[in-house]
């Protein structure tokens, strides 16, 4: 049963409420947030809306950029981080119209729910199951600075191994380089804090798995998440990462989801695992079938190895993706599915199975993402397989039980890759995006105004001259 206004009401003054504060998620993934006296929150924020200007928030402009934010009350939260006694929630954005107010067509949260309804349409499935790995970074100090005669960037962090000899606060428990997965106490000084990050998650009703150290010895950390409905963990994915950095800065550490933030370490991804349900039963199973697949399982994978390539550009949105999706690192290059293996872009845990948790991962999203963007265009590939019946082994994608990185050249050659760079990534989807606009659950204009933004990230960051291009060029 679903909260009321008045509950809410109860809530505020329960809890000795004073702020309320609405949070709401540009084009790129970010949240933005507004705040009102918490006694202002009556049935007209509900019936009207709070107004904003839409038009700062990088949406393709439209007819008419005087929107509202209408909020969302089951999401109602008190946000420890703020130091007044603060009332979270996030919300639906709609555009001001007669005779009713409509909803906005590209506000992120519309398209995860627009994609959702459209599965049902199609009657392949009623509910979506995902559960994203959460990876990122430990730093206790980051320094940038980009100016026309100095680039640097300068990371601070006790447990690495450059620490040993150069960190006054260093106890001589550093973990070597590579060698951090499962590091347990005192090399793995970032353990309290996880805990602090998933019992926080847990209040803000986002159930974990577990956490633990992850392969990147300098700092790399990775919590998962239990499966749950795609809109609800797509709100959780922007409350996970707003919870892990603000809990970091709370123990003077910082947290980055960048993909790559060290070279020659461990890259951060944000594994998809998926499953579809219909009438209660689940849609992925069938004992029979290759990894106990059924064919709508395989249909589903086939798509979206058929859409990889476009996928990318909004799963992997930033220049930085790229850099971790090289070989070597347990980063997927190559399109094609198996069952347990890390080196292919689809793999299907070994693990999962009884019939409502079989199911696979998509292992190249990074947690740069629009996240209800990213899990949209997951299911809206998936989905065009099914529609499609695209049999992924017809097509020659595997399965591949084997390691991808171990191939010949000659091998390698037969293999079709991920784009190697943003800008080969959003060439793909200026190609290949009719499985998106499906249904109307992209908007063209939300395509053309995201590739848009991405190819002036990727042209300003190409024209900067790079350091390690002075150690290799400069004496030519």
């Amino acid at each position: 049963m679903g909260k009321t206004l008045k509950d809410i009401q109860n809530m505020i003054i329960e809890n000795q409420i004073e702020i309320v504060d609405f949070k709401l998620t540009d084009i790129d993934g970010r949240w933005r947030h507004l705040s009102i006296p918490a006694e202002r929150l009556n049935e007209g924020t509900m019936e009207n809306g709070i107004g904003f200007d839409g038009s700062n928030y990088g949406y393709a402009p439209i007819e008419n950029s005087d929107m509202v934010f209408v909020p969302v009350l089951d999401s109602a939260i008190i946000d420890s981080y703020a130091a007044v006694p603060t009332l979270s929630m996030i919300g639906d954005v709609k555009i001001i119209d007669l005779p009713e107010n409509r909803p906005f067509d590209q506000y992120p949260r519309n398209v995860a729910i627009r994609a959702l309804e459209y599965m049902k349409e199609q009657g392949v499935a009623d509910k979506m199951l995902i559960g994203p790995e959460y990876e990122f970074y430990l730093f206790d100090r980051v320094e940038y600075d980009i100016r026309p005669n100095h680039v640097a960037s300068n990371i601070h962090t006790k447990q690495a191994p450059w620490a040993a000899a150069s960190d006054n606060s260093n106890n001589g428990y550093q973990v070597p380089h590579g060698a951090g997965y499962h590091t347990s106490l005192p090399m793995d000084i970032c353990n309290d804090l996880r805990s602090k990050m998933c019992l926080a998650m847990k209040e803000w009703g986002i159930n974990v798995k577990y956490h633990h150290h992850e392969v990147g010895g300098c700092g790399q950390m990775e919590i998962e998440v239990e499966l749950s409905d795609m809109l609800s963990l797509a709100d959780g994915t922007m409350s996970a990462k707003y919870i892990i950095k603000n809990e970091a800065v709370k123990y003077d550490k910082t947290a980055t989801f960048m993909p790559k933030p060290l070279a020659n370490e461990a890259g951060s991804g944000m594994h998809v695992h998926m499953l579809l349900f219909k009438d209660g039963k689940p849609v992925f199973y069938d004992p029979e079938g290759y990894a106990q697949l059924s064919k709508e399982a395989h249909w589903f994978i086939g798509g979206l190895l058929t859409h990889a390539r476009s996928l990318c550009a909004i799963t992997n949105p930033s220049t930085n993706s790229y850099k971790r999706l090289v070989p070597g690192f347990e980063a997927p290059v190559t399109i094609g599915y198996a069952m347990a293996n890390r080196s292919a872009v689809v793999r299907i845990p070994a693990y999962a199975k009884t019939p409502d948790s079989k199911r696979f991962e998509l292992r190249n999203p990074d947690a740069t993402c629009n996240p209800y963007y990213a899990y949209a265009a997951i299911l809206m590939a998936g989905l065009d397989g099914i529609k499609n019946q695209i049999d992924p082994h017809a097509k020659g994608w595997g399965p591949y039980d084997f390691n991808l990185y171990n191939l010949s050249d000659e091998e390698k050659a037969k293999l079709t890759g991920l784009p190697a760079s943003l800008d080969e990534a959003l060439d793909a989807l200026e190609a290949d995006h009719e499985y998106l606009t499906a249904g109307g659950v992209f908007p063209q204009r939300l395509i053309d105004q995201h590739i848009e933004r991405r190819r002036k990230d990727s042209a300003a960051i190409n024209q900067i001259p790079h350091p390690a291009e002075f150690m290799t060029y400069y004496d030519l």
